[in-house]
């Protein structure tokens, strides 16, 4: 049974809604989707600035786990 596809906007949507909920994140940064084959995987960027604020790192790794479990009720349409 093949997974729902959403498109890359959609991902970043879901995504930025689930940080708001969980983690008090820079608005700055920025988040895009990098697919290869099958699979996709989120990755977080941002300016020195916003990177030094408190809470970036926790924000990216918890980005990491939000498209851990978003990859595996999705694929990224292509």
């Amino acid at each position: 049974m093949s997974k729902p596809v959403k498109t890359e906007a959609e991902l970043i949507a879901m995504a930025k809604a689930e940080l708001k909920a969980h983690a008090d994140c820079p608005d700055d940064m920025v988040i895009t989707v990098l697919g290869s084959g099958d699979s996709w995987e989120f990755r977080a960027s941002a300016d020195a600035a916003t990177a030094a604020k408190p809470g970036y790192p926790e924000c990216v790794a918890m980005l990491v786990q939000v498209g851990d479990h978003l990859a595996m009720q999705y694929d990224l349409k292509g």
